[in-house]
């Protein structure tokens, strides 16, 4: 036997007792959990995880047989992840996206948040105005689908009758599913476009805002801007922040692809996106939200006060419940090592 192959047996021999415990433990963990471990092998497990990697450290810088440093490679990767892994539940997950990832996604996004909220104002003031001057434009904002029974044609109570028209559940039930669907497109493009330099988020806020005004401009037109704010803000305030939310994400993925700063251009991508991800799920919740509220509510609620009620109350919850400030407790560590 040659003399490195003895210096590894003899390193092996002198260090397979630690080795076989910890993967003994390890083999429990990984079947069953950390919980079935007894109080000592739980002081242990980090003991002769220390140990193994120590040993693994020899074994490189000594060059000793490629197996046994293989060996001790994977049993190492295998005691990092019982110790520090994630062994939160899903419901605890579930949790802590709701209480801490998504409102703290939402708030590092504050700078872009206000830039789109900003473009969505333009675009519909740009469109109320070319509309008040022009009636003409309007079919230029509003596609005729989607225009139904509303245009600078329609008579005052044509308009009125629009706000105030209920419907059985099951067509409620229908509306609301489709209003799910389209705004969830909407803000996916949002969030998904944002990687060619954030131009395409911008310019569908842009659209989005100019659709917004083009539709007040008839009702105020008519005198009928009142009820059409109850009548948009039952579910517009949850609806609207979404898309806002939606595109100030995509914003952010392209400001990081435009300026990278330090960072390389794929680090800040990356980071910008596990962000704007944890924003973008939260999103499709608020949608979710908003259908039911739009298919609903609004169709149930004919009351011009309730409505303003209802959608002040739902904006108030929303900035409370992503704006106020949080106990810090390591929470920006959790979400680096979560995202």
């Amino acid at each position: 036997m040659s003399s490195s192959s003895l210096k590894s047996h003899k390193f092996r021999l002198d260090r397979e007792d630690g080795w076989k415990r910890l993967e003994f433990l390890l083999k429990r963990v990984e079947s069953r959990s950390l919980k079935s471990l007894t109080d000592e092998d739980l002081i242990a497990l980090p003991t002769l995880y220390r140990a193994t990697l120590s040993s693994l450290s020899v074994a490189r810088a000594t060059s000793l047989d490629q197996d046994v440093t293989l060996y001790l490679e994977s049993l190492t990767t295998r005691a990092y992840f019982a110790i520090y892994g994630n062994k939160s539940s899903m419901f605890e997950r579930i949790g802590y996206f709701f209480s801490h990832s998504w409102p703290r996604a939402v708030q590092s996004l504050t700078k872009e948040t206000l830039a789109a909220l900003i473009i969505t104002v333009l675009g519909a003031l740009i469109a109320y105005s070319l509309v008040t001057s022009n009636s003409d434009w309007y079919f230029s904002f509003i596609p005729e689908g989607l225009a139904g029974d509303r245009s600078p044609a329609s008579t005052y109570e044509e308009l009125r009758k629009t706000l105030y028209s209920g419907g059985d559940s099951d067509s409620l039930s229908v509306f609301a599913t489709y209003l799910f669907s389209h705004n969830s497109r909407v803000a996916i493009l949002a969030f998904a476009l944002g990687f060619a330099f954030a131009v395409p988020s911008v310019v569908l806020l842009l659209y989005n805002g100019f659709t917004l005004g083009a539709f007040i401009a008839i009702f105020v037109d008519k005198g009928l801007g009142y009820e059409l704010g109850g009548w948009l803000s039952i579910h517009g305030t949850t609806e609207i922040f979404a898309i806002v939310l939606a595109g100030s994400a995509g914003m952010k993925i392209g400001w990081s692809v435009a300026f990278p700063g330090e960072r390389s251009r794929m680090d800040a991508v990356s980071s910008a996106t596990s962000q704007s991800a944890a924003v973008l799920g939260g999103v499709i919740i608020m949608l979710f939200c908003a259908g039911l509220l739009e298919g609903f509510g609004r169709q149930l609620i004919v009351n011009d006060e309730a409505r303003y009620a209802i959608g002040f109350v739902a904006l108030t919850l929303w900035l409370l419940y992503f704006y106020l400030p949080r106990p810090d407790e390591d929470a920006q560590n959790i979400w680096d090592e979560i995202s």
